[in-house]
């Protein structure tokens, strides 16, 4: 009974940690999510800044506006393992061709969502420089076996001390991130799960280098403990890809490529002829071959004239 009372009282605290306010009506986003949709690829992580209480907490503490970090896993079909696929069918009821997305959130543990979940939400991609398509998938299998594990409230009060001088902390209210095997093994957070499949294939993140008899340098991998969104945007190794809501690139060039006329057709440029398309509703007339343009002459024929 008394457990049952405590995780109530646990999971009301988390509801109001994580309350999302409704985005303001006239709120203009500087992003093309549509294009995003487009042009992520499995194995991209995606950072997004949140609007909650905990996301205000994690700003303050890692002094960024990226509160929340997830990966994207593509849709059902791209993933090719027939176990895994039928695990994340198990966990969610979508169409074949939904995009989807894992993370790890505070009152929900580590569960997969449509990436549409953050079509109203600022977003930006970081994707793993050169990382090879078989890593990618092993860091997809990494995150999708531990499915359904909770979230560590505890290593989120630790990193919370960090805005605290060290020493005026009584001993027991210090972090334990330094300690070996410190928490729940089978919790964890966001940024932390995501450091933790790409350590998996040996994939630097923010590692720490140290230079051996001045020549040779050894990398160490970072406690990824002590990840947080943000480094996957500081870190050298993965680019940082942004779809703004004008961009250059959404300018249709070949929208304004110099075409002759645009119901000409050519079999070379010495026999071209004028495709005449027939109304809607205007009923089929027998075929007839239109006269012959020659896109070399300076002037059309005459039964072309307007």
């Amino acid at each position: 009974m008394e457990n049952r009372i405590i995780r109530r009282i646990g999971q009301a605290i988390a509801r109001w940690l994580t309350y999302e306010p409704t985005p303001p009506a006239d709120t203009v986003l500087l992003l093309n999510f549509d294009r995003l949709c487009y042009e992520i690829r499995p194995g991209d992580v995606i950072l997004v800044e949140g609007r909650s209480r905990v996301s205000n907490v994690i700003k303050q503490i890692t002094q960024s506006p990226w509160t929340h970090s997830a990966l994207y896993i593509g849709r059902l079909y791209d993933i090719e393992d027939p176990a895994l696929r039928e695990r994340v069918e198990a966990h969610i009821d979508v169409a074949p061709e939904t995009q989807l997305i894992l993370e790890s959130l505070l009152d929900e543990g580590t569960v997969i969502h449509p990436l549409s979940k953050y079509r109203r939400e600022h977003l930006r991609i970081c994707r793993p420089s050169g990382l090879s398509p078989q890593d990618a998938r092993k860091v997809i299998a990494y995150t999708l076996e531990r499915l359904g594990t909770g979230y560590d409230m505890r290593q989120l009060f630790d990193l919370a001390r960090f805005l605290f001088p060290y020493g005026i902390l009584p001993r027991r209210w210090r972090s334990s991130l330094f300690r070996h095997n410190a928490g729940d093994p089978t919790r964890t957070v966001c940024s932390t799960l995501l450091a933790e499949a790409f350590q998996s294939v040996r994939f630097p993140l923010l590692p720490f280098a140290e230079r051996i008899d001045g020549e040779r340098i050894h990398l160490h991998q970072r406690n990824p403990r002590l990840v947080s969104p943000r480094d996957f945007d500081y870190s050298p190794y993965f680019d940082i890809i942004k779809y703004p809501l004008f961009g250059r690139d959404d300018v249709a060039v070949y929208r304004h490529l110099p075409w002759q006329d645009t119901d000409v057709v050519c079999n070379d440029l010495n026999d071209c002829f004028r495709a005449v398309a027939a109304e809607a509703g205007d009923p089929p007339k027998p075929a007839r071959r239109a006269p012959r343009v020659n896109l070399l002459q300076t002037t059309p024929p005459q039964g072309d004239r307007a």
